[in-house]
């Protein structure tokens, strides 16, 4: 009965060892949706998870998604993955319906330690908004050239035309400024590397980017919001590797290391380099134990 007893606990205890884990198949716990936003790697809304360069960056409030940087959030309209492009929207910046003065506009400025990975597109103009005689945009002014130029054929002299501005009264300047700064002056991201209201001492900003040919209704027809492109840095081989495998792309507490988390356990490399360690072990301990049964059997009945 002793001996019948044995063989049937150990049988099971074997049994499971043998059975493959299904742990490592389960999904990971990174949330992957945010309203209609899909947010996939390098993005993320839990900490751990993407790339470590791309962390305390999203948040989902309500199910809108919130994209945060040093000069403010900014409402997440699209993100491409395709294009590596994020299309931001600033409650505070003006359009061609509403010019918004008072310097509450965020601008777009980015921590040093983020610059590597965001700055926005080529094809993206900021148009500054009454600025002052003494903004840094117009040091030297007026034998210094000034930085306002059309960025992708938009412009101040298009933006003009909005109807924003018969409402607060646009007064026309000489072709060279003559009669001092322009009301508008139209800037590429990369002329002055930081759109900062305060440091630039304007009293507002638009911002516009452009996907496709213009079209011919002018400023009327622009696209308003900032187009970000982002980069992943360094060599992105771990992720897919990690992703081809059933894991999901993260990073360890120290913020830096990335991971591969494959559901019950994080691995260095991918989920099957891990799983198959794990399953060697499992085995190897199977035959310990199927060894050790063996001989108190033998054992038991010599006896």
């Amino acid at each position: 009965m002793t001996l019948l007893f044995m063989l049937t606990v150990c049988s099971s205890f074997l049994a499971l060892l043998a059975t493959p884990s299904f742990a490592t198949n389960q999904a990971n716990s990174c949330r992957s949706y945010c309203g209609n936003i899909t947010i996939d790697y390098p993005f993320s809304l839990d900490y751990g998870c993407g790339h470590p360069g791309f962390r305390d960056l999203l948040f989902c409030m309500n199910d809108v998604l919130m994209f945060h940087i040093s000069s403010g959030s900014y409402r997440v309209l699209d993100i491409d993955y395709a294009y590596q492009a994020l299309t931001l929207h600033d409650p505070h910046m003006s359009t061609c319906d509403t010019i918004v003065l008072g310097g509450r506009g965020n601008g777009f400025t980015v921590e040093q330690w983020r610059a590597p990975y965001f700055n926005p597109t080529p094809d993206n103009v900021f148009m500054l908004i009454g600025c002052s005689a003494e903004s840094p945009l117009f040091q030297g002014f007026p034998g210094k050239h000034l930085p306002c130029r059309n960025v992708s054929g938009m412009g101040c002299e298009d933006y003009y035309g909005c109807p924003a501005w018969s409402l607060i009264g646009h007064k026309k300047v000489g072709s060279v400024y003559g009669s001092g700064p322009p009301e508008c002056c139209a800037v590429a991201f990369e002329a002055i590397k930081a759109i900062n209201l305060s440091k630039l001492q304007c009293e507002g900003y638009s911002s516009a980017y452009s996907l496709a040919p213009l079209r011919v209704d002018g400023a009327g027809g622009w696209s308003y919001g900032i187009r970000v492109k982002y980069s992943v840095q360094g060599n992105d081989e771990f992720c897919r590797a990690c992703e081809a495998t059933g894991g999901a792309c993260g990073f360890g507490t120290d913020g830096v290391n990335q991971l591969c988390m494959c559901g019950s356990f994080n691995s260095t490399t991918n989920c099957d380099s891990e799983s198959s360690a794990s399953g060697k072990m499992t085995l190897s301990l199977a035959v310990a134990l199927a060894g050790s049964f063996i001989y108190m059997a033998t054992w038991i009945m010599g006896s």
